[in-house]
């Protein structure tokens, strides 16, 4: 009788076809998703074959002729590229450098803050660059940043310096372009490591605090190892952006005096492509681009995984 009961009582095997209806409502959230990179990220890879083609408009892209990696090599023969190539690392580069841990920094510094109501008003404060597009704040800063006119420079002068043009000069623009990207950012990509530390144990502060350890020793020894998981994954995504640029930052900011240190991928494609109409060059250019930066973080995961317990996969 009991083994009958054992029977009927059984738990069914959950199978996929269960566990989809049963979580019908996210699933149907996460269809949204899907369907928006299914044919805004993956239908455009249809045209990546143009740049293995001597594409032309009149003709279609089924009816251009096939050139193989012509492109390719003279992608890599060419001289502007490389430089290209180079301040696009360069800059990237910095920016993740200096870029990367300061969202951590300010999380840290923003959890120990007393007063719930300043707590806010500081994160709020810190959220507000991120929502300004760079048109907006490539006109702001040309302005502040003047040299004739701008409020730095006028600072600068004050204590009987000589202005700087920091959009004009290449020995300052990438600093510039560093450090406006960093203020930018930093207050919204905070957001995920003070969710994380919210969800640490309060039990495990009250702990140190019996045992006398302060607040630098309980962000050293509570708060930092509690993120470092997610501070492995956001590494390892952020690093495929060495290869990446910030299009609308450069855009905005850069004129032709510091095309050698400032011109990135981007607004090289942009010239070279929608100016100059050469779309299987810069078609070859951006595929490069993304096999470059593919490879960065399979590299990266690799390396993490092998000397941590935390990865992508």
């Amino acid at each position: 009788m009991d083994q009958k009961k054992a029977a009927v009582h059984k738990p069914q095997k959950a199978t996929l076809g269960r566990m989809i209806w049963k979580h019908r409502a996210l699933m149907l959230m996460l269809l949204v998703g899907l369907v928006y990179y299914i044919i805004f990220h993956y239908g455009p890879m249809y045209g990546i074959q143009i740049a293995f083609k001597d594409y032309k408009f009149r003709k279609g892209i089924w009816g251009s002729s096939w050139v193989g990696f012509h492109w390719f090599i003279r992608m890599f023969s060419g001289q502007n590229f490389a430089v290209v190539f180079r301040n696009t690392v360069l800059i990237s580069l910095y920016k993740l450098i200096a870029g990367f841990p300061a969202p951590i920094i300010f999380a840290l510094l923003l959890n120990d803050l007393g007063g719930k109501w300043f707590k806010k008003t500081v994160q709020t404060v810190s959220y507000l660059p991120h929502f300004l597009s760079w048109v907006i704040l490539g006109g702001i800063f040309l302005q502040i940043l003047s040299p004739s006119t701008g409020a730095v420079n006028y600072v600068i002068k004050l204590f009987g310096g000589e202005p700087i043009y920091f959009l004009g000069d290449p020995r300052w623009f990438r600093s510039t372009m560093v450090i406006l990207s960093v203020w930018k950012g930093f207050g919204w990509g905070s957001i995920i490591y003070l969710a994380t530390i919210s969800g640490i144990d309060p039990g495990l502060y009250e702990a140190a605090t019996i045992d006398g350890a302060n607040r630098f020793q309980q962000a050293l020894h509570i708060t930092l190892p509690s993120i470092t998981p997610i501070i492995s994954i956001m590494f390892i995504m952020n690093s495929g952006s060495i290869i990446n640029d910030d299009f609308d930052q450069i855009f905005n900011l850069y004129n032709e005096n510091v095309y050698r240190v400032g011109d990135v991928i981007s607004t090289y494609v942009y010239r070279q492509g929608l100016i100059e109409m050469k779309y299987s060059y810069t078609t070859a250019v951006g595929v490069f681009k993304n096999v470059i930066s593919f490879a960065i973080i399979l590299l990266t995961n690799f390396i993490t995984s092998k000397f941590s317990e935390y990865g992508i996969w």
